[in-house]
């Protein structure tokens, strides 16, 4: 079952990126975002599942569709607890800038379970399987850097450190360059750096450094799905999203978070390029329909598929 559902999910991040494609460029982030949700929740309906939303685009009364606790699909399949993304990278797409991804990621009730997480900071660590067991977010990243190398069979100078670019992680930043690694800089998108970190065929060794929370369940997923190796601690910013937290994440709130204490048991993740990048290419469109790239993981069996999608429409995209 959860392999036929895997490449349903893909429907849903592709049909998500067909939509927001043509806002691509225009400045318009909103709009790009609000396409992206209309597909996502019209595809999602489509599916036989009894869906939940648990990561979405905020609380009930903050948005008008995939909003926490929304009930989607057929209800007539398995109980599935659903985190999405519709747009990583908002910007990007409104700028056409490379690396903006629809992304999702789902676990079936009662064989696993994703992190309802608060709207707040995560400090993330993740690498891919070669350096699983090898991290410690407690520890300097200069530390962490020495053992990422060791595990890989590199030089600390030969490691490339995904980050992004906030005014937040210039100690961070200033301290990886003085151990002598490499730093991939991005301006949003810490998903997809992410995800580039546990392939080992992109470049980048690790993602370090502060992003969202719910972000950080969304990576988890793919990470469980590939064997790779993830370790976070909630940020907060005031007392307001410490108090928000105790309410949805059971025991100590500063305690180091693993990748099964963010995304545990059967998992899936799926993603769709909006704008080429790193990891997948964006929306191609031609004169009859458009191209996507996406990528499918099931943690199951680990297997990692990259689907190269031709669609047909005629007066607008048919998912």
């Amino acid at each position: 079952m959860d392999r036929n559902l895997a490449l349903e999910f893909v429907r849903v991040t592709e049909a998500a990126a067909l939509s927001c494609g043509m806002w691509v460029g225009k400045g318009d982030r909103n709009g790009a975002d609000q396409a992206a949700c209309d597909a996502m929740r019209t595809t999602l309906n489509q599916l036989d599942i009894d869906g939940r939303i648990v990561i979405g685009e905020g609380e009930r009364d903050e948005a008008p569709m995939l909003y926490i606790g929304e009930e989607l699909g057929s209800k007539n399949g398995p109980k599935v607890e659903i985190a999405v993304d519709p747009v990583e990278g908002t910007n990007l797409c409104a700028n056409g800038v490379a690396n903006a991804i629809s992304v999702l990621a789902a676990a079936t009730e009662g064989e696993g379970t994703l992190m309802h997480a608060p709207d707040c900071y995560m400090d993330k660590l993740v690498v891919g399987e070669g350096a699983k067991g090898a991290i410690d977010i407690t520890l300097p990243a200069a530390v962490n850097l020495r053992m990422i190398a060791k595990c890989l069979d590199k030089d600390v100078q030969e490691l490339t450190v995904g980050i992004l670019d906030r005014p937040r992680h210039e100690r961070l930043v200033a301290e990886i360059r003085r151990a002598g690694a490499r730093i991939r800089l991005v301006t949003d998108g810490d998903i997809t750096l992410a995800i580039a970190a546990i392939d080992p065929m992109t470049g980048i060794d690790a993602l370090f450094g502060i992003g969202g929370a719910p972000e950080g369940v969304i990576t988890a997923a793919a990470v469980r799905c590939v064997g790779g190796d993830m370790q976070a601690k909630l940020v907060f910013r005031n007392s307001g999203e410490r108090e928000r937290a105790k309410e949805m994440v059971n025991g100590d709130l500063d305690r180091v978070l693993l990748t099964e204490d963010l995304a545990a048991g059967n998992v899936m993740f799926a993603a769709t390029g909006i704008t080429s990048g790193d990891l997948l290419r964006g929306v191609r469109y031609v004169a009859d329909g458009a191209y996507t790239e996406s990528v499918v993981m099931r943690s199951t069996t680990g297997t990692v598929r990259n689907i190269h999608t031709r669609h047909r429409f005629d007066g607008g995209p048919r998912y």
